[in-house]
């Protein structure tokens, strides 16, 4: 998911969500044998996204405005981090993927929904445009870096609990 050279962060970040919903819709449309490697794939960006927002972004972006939009997005997070990780543990084939896989979907939209109407039209007010294209490329470098490491294995160990702002 690599982003254009001026990218700004916010649209480096909604393109991600459409990349991310997408992925989902055919994640949820393929067949057994290649869900998978969809799911891997997806799985990968999905926790690469959440910690690139959470290491990065959301600690940019603090201020009185956004700490209760920060916040709840954390919580967010966590509740979209332990479905990924009931569905990291089960085989496509288990019965219960398909329930698991469409409850992640609505939380990921859901999400996605909050940020781009709540949080970033904020963080657009507290930045210029020269900052948020940095922050973009900081973004984009951190999120490559992740996907290659397959997140998707740590995300065992992120379920107890929130990340902090």
């Amino acid at each position: 998911m690599a982003a254009s050279p001026q990218m700004n962060a916010i649209d480096y970040l909604v393109k991600h969500h459409r990349q991310m919903e997408d992925h989902l819709e055919k994640l949820l449309a393929a067949e057994a044998p290649e869900r998978a490697t969809l799911f891997g794939s997806l799985a990968d960006a999905l926790v690469a996204h959440v910690t690139i927002e959470e290491q990065l972004f959301y600690p940019a972006v603090k201020a009185q405005r956004t700490e209760d939009i920060l916040l709840e997005s954390l919580e967010e997070h966590l509740s979209i981090k332990r479905v990924l990780a009931d569905l990291v543990e089960l085989s496509p084939e288990d019965v219960t993927f398909d329930a698991k896989l469409h409850v992640l979907k609505e939380q990921v939209e859901h999400h996605h929904k909050e940020e781009e109407e709540h949080l970033f039209p904020k963080a657009k007010k507290l930045f210029d445009e020269a900052r948020l294209e940095a922050l973009g490329e900081e973004l984009e470098r951190a999120d490559a870096a992740l996907v290659k490491s397959r997140p998707r294995a740590r995300v065992l160990s992120q379920t107890d609990a929130a990340a902090n702002l």
